[in-house]
């Protein structure tokens, strides 16, 4: 059988479609070529642009990828008394750090997941770290402080499976008298996220160790001290293989306070476990000698992460974080030297006026008593002093008016911050006013309000160190004195201002404060051992127990050695009277300061 020639078998065969072939063959091979050759030409173009024209800059990212900056936080400055006597200081410690651009994100998970386990850190505390400094963060980011043996052996015995992890010596605080002075010392801590956005144009950094209250937050500038640091070469797991530079940080300065750490010791033990505080200053220049609060905290809590448990024990007592030396209360019969001050200096009353006590004193239908119920019959100031009679005082305050009052009350430094360096957790107190009592209370001012901040009660608040500086003013003839925690040198330049007292009235206010301690409120507090004058008081706090104050000093009316010592005692609703709950106190630390610096 015959097949039948198809068109495509005669097509193939055709010496003309032949030649066509082999015309598109070569024209592939050009085409081919072509791009070939543009390909090629368009490598060697970026590689002459990367190698050429850029070749500093990606230089300088390859050594990017292998040399680091290694920040070197200073060494804290100390803290010390005015003797020297070291109150605050460093030891050696270890922290762990980590390269975020050294780590594989694909397992930077894992690896934070080690981590957690081995420091006993919550995972997403370290995710926020590496969060908050960035992946390409250039410098180490500070992942534990303070890491014990247990966790050291651990990441060492694992440090080729930790990418990027690293262990740095540094410095730690220490406070070596444990919670003595700690409200004065204040302690420190990590920066946080609000502070560094605050700090960050002053140099500092994530990670940074800082002042957090007390000295230590006040005298910053000068303890922190100026980071140095290395640049290193680091191997592909981010271990330095060698420095590359290094510029030594700077050690913080060291700075000197007025505390007198054996006076510390003895108001420390005076006050015990008495909720409250003592504060004793020098009357002369205003430097602060000794300073307690209580309840109180050890510092070195703070140092490095505080433990849950500890967090747990601090919160069951009331407020041990804050300084009472600071805070407002009501100063109660300690107020009348400002009292006698403004009826005399206001010329409302002679210096030799007598007037009569009583069991009460009545004005606009209510009754105020006398702290006796009785009267003390006929009193001069000195006498209305000695005895703390509250109805001398409410005759003074209705003749003069409250705004003579209140301006001396201004006078002596009540209502505004005292100028100390604490300045932070100071408070200023509070003196009212027709304004300030229209405007909180929704009423105007009344005499019954002059009669109850004529024996330091109604809305009048001072702190202790407050009313220590008022004490201050009756035992340096008349200077209001700027209390500070930084030594100077006893140079006592510029602390001290007048106020306006005459010469008269200066001495009714020495006689009563003597008279306390030997003929009346105070007698139990008088000392055989040096010449001291003081003055009590107990402010009410319905329905709690009442405030129980005191304060004196000396030695009183020694023409080869003026007045150098004041001391206040605070009991904060301890209930009883100020002679016989804070006196004790009192006294207990100016002996300890007479056998200390002795007398005569």
């Amino acid at each position: 059988m015959t097949s039948i020639p198809r068109l495509s078998d005669h097509a193939a065969t055709s010496p003309r479609n032949s030649g066509r072939t082999v015309g598109k063959y070569f024209q592939s091979v050009f085409i081919m070529g072509l791009i070939s050759f543009v390909l090629a030409g368009g490598v060697g173009s970026r590689l002459f642009y990367l190698q050429l024209v850029q070749g500093d800059r990606n230089r300088q990212l390859a050594d990017d990828n292998r040399i680091r900056l290694l920040p070197k936080p200073p060494e804290r400055g100390r803290i010390l008394d005015r003797a020297g006597n070291v109150l605050a200081e460093n030891r050696v410690s270890y922290g762990v750090y980590f390269w975020p651009f050294d780590s594989d994100e694909a397992n930077r998970e894992e690896l934070i997941t080690r981590l957690a386990k081995i420091l006993e850190l919550p995972s997403q505390d370290i995710r926020d770290r590496l969060e908050q400094a960035g992946d390409n963060s250039p410098t180490l980011v500070r992942i534990a402080r303070d890491v014990g043996p247990r966790e050291l052996t651990a990441l060492l015995e694992y440090q080729s499976e930790l990418p990027g992890v690293q262990i740095e010596a540094e410095t730690e605080r220490v406070y070596p008298n444990g919670d003595l002075a700690a409200h004065v010392l204040g302690y420190t801590g990590e920066i946080n996220e609000e502070d560094l956005d605050d700090l960050r144009d002053q140099g500092y950094r994530l990670g940074d160790i800082v002042g957090q209250s007390g000295a230590e937050i006040a005298f910053e500038a000068d303890l922190r001290g100026e980071w140095g640091g290395q640049q290193v070469e680091v191997d592909g797991t981010g271990q330095v293989l060698q420095v590359l530079g290094e510029k030594p940080p700077q050690r913080g300065s060291d700075v000197y306070l007025t505390l007198d750490l054996a006076l510390q010791k003895a108001a420390e033990q005076a006050l015990g476990d008495l909720r409250g505080a003592v504060v004793a200053i020098d009357p002369r220049n205003g430097a602060v000698r000794a300073m307690v609060s209580r309840p109180t905290y050890d510092p070195n809590v703070f140092a490095t992460s505080i433990s849950r448990e500890e967090w747990q024990r601090l919160q069951q007592l009331e407020f041990p974080l804050v300084n009472r030396a600071l805070q407002g209360f009501p100063p109660a019969s300690t107020f009348k030297f400002v009292t006698t001050s403004a009826a005399i200096e206001s010329g409302t009353y002679s210096p030799n006026a007598i007037l009569p006590t009583f069991a009460y004193y009545e004005m606009g239908g209510i009754r105020f008593g006398d702290w006796n119920r009785a009267g003390f019959g006929p009193l001069g100031f000195v006498g209305a002093i000695a005895w703390s009679s509250d109805t001398f005082f409410y005759q003074t305050a209705v003749k003069m008016g409250g705004e003579t009052l209140i301006d001396w009350t201004r006078r002596y430094g009540f209502g505004e911050k005292t100028g100390i360096e604490l300045w932070r957790e100071e408070a200023a107190g509070l003196v009212p006013d027709d304004a300030w009592k229209r405007e909180n209370i929704g009423e105007p001012w009344y005499p019954g309000d002059s009669i109850n901040m004529s024996i330091g009660q109604g809305y009048l608040l001072a702190s202790p160190l407050q009313v220590a500086v008022m004490f201050a003013v009756v035992a340096n003839g008349g200077d209001l004195v700027t209390p500070h925690v930084l030594y100077d040198g006893d140079l006592g330049q510029n602390w001290r201002t007048p106020i306006g007292i005459s010469d008269v009235t200066m001495q009714i206010l020495e006689d009563g404060a003597r008279r306390v301690l030997t003929g009346g409120t105070g007698i139990k507090v008088n000392s055989p051992l040096v010449p001291l004058a003081g003055k009590s008081g107990t402010a009410e706090d319905p329905p709690r127990l009442s405030h129980a104050w005191f304060g004196a000093y000396g030695p009183y009316n020694d023409p080869q050695r003026e007045p150098e010592i004041v001391v206040v005692a605070f009991g904060e609703n301890s209930g009883g009277g100020g002679s016989g709950t804070t006196g004790p106190i009192v006294r207990e630390i100016l002996e300890a300061y007479f056998e200390i610096y002795p007398y005569p």
